[in-house]
């Protein structure tokens, strides 16, 4: 049995971007893996070609009869899987060498935690080559300020993380479809009472941007789901999202004629700072409450 199962959904991916990501998962120091993919009823036939091309025993595909979604993909993925671990990969990014070697040296070390993803860094067609990279530091490393921050936002970069399969099947928790295209977000928010989390610092992982990326296509849908995912998190962990209440920022700013910054609030707690043009203070002003 291996120790890490790589799940990878694949529809319409252009050869290229699969090529980068299996060739990726191929070259991880890391190597005691599978690599299943699941082809969800793609409509153009060179995706099949590039899978089948590859002459690696640690590739199992699949393909479904009939185009099912991400979410039931990931789901079969899931349940097709034998490693103690599971790491996601999207069919159009890059995993460096040693991501898994960095994850799997986590988990084992930490028995606590069931979700672990890294920092990453951002690139286009034009960036592929170029020693200028966008990289993206995230701030939340440790458990509490991820979970945290898991009340209004994904914390954790979904095609870069890694989990612990037991977390996952001893509380019967899978994606759900009703919260598509915001699958991942869904599934961080319900782990939240059942697991711990950890960012690794270390930037492991290469986002690719392009103009078919989910966040741009189905950013409405996306909005929706979001917001229906807020109900349950909030509902499923009060004193978590109180105390998120207490210390989270909020700001506000009022445009003059649309686009001039004219006056900034800045809410912490119960408490309200005024700027003026963003960055001269003039007053604040605090909320009291029974």
């Amino acid at each position: 049995m291996p120790k890490v199962s790589v799940l990878m959904p694949v529809y319409n991916t252009k050869v290229s971007h699969l090529r980068d990501a299996v060739d990726s998962i191929l070259a991880q120091t890391f190597s005691d893996f599978e690599l299943l993919i699941i082809n969800d009823a793609s409509t153009q036939k060179h995706v099949e070609s590039v899978v089948l091309s590859y002459n690696d025993p640690r590739i199992k595909y699949k393909v479904n009869e009939a185009n099912v979604g991400i979410t039931h993909t990931r789901n079969k993925l899931l349940e097709w899987a034998a490693g103690e671990y599971l790491a996601v990969m999207d069919h159009d990014d890059i995993s460096l060498p040693i991501r898994f070697m960095r994850q799997v040296e986590h988990l084992d070390a930490n028995p606590d935690v069931g979700v672990v993803s890294s920092n990453y860094e951002k690139f286009s067609k034009k960036e592929r080559s170029s020693k200028k990279k966008k990289r993206f530091i995230n701030s939340l490393i440790e458990d509490y300020d991820i979970r945290l921050s898991l009340m209004r936002t994904c914390a954790l970069i979904h095609p870069a993380s890694m989990l612990r399969k037991s977390v996952l099947i001893d509380n019967n928790i899978r994606y759900e479809n009703e919260f598509t295209p915001a699958e991942d977000y869904a599934l961080w928010c319900r782990l939240i009472p059942h697991t711990k989390f950890y960012n690794i610092p270390e930037v492991l992982f290469r986002y690719r941007c392009h103009s078919n990326n989910t966040s741009r296509v189905q950013k409405d849908k996306i909005k929706r789901a979001t917001m229906a995912i807020y109900a349950f998190v909030e509902q499923e962990n009060p004193l978590l999202y109180k105390q998120y209440q207490l210390t989270a920022k909020h700001t506000a700013i009022f445009r003059l004629f649309g686009f001039i910054p004219f006056l900034k609030f800045v809410s912490q707690s119960q408490r309200t700072w005024v700027y003026l043009f963003n960055i001269i203070p003039i007053c604040f002003y605090k909320k009291y409450s029974n």
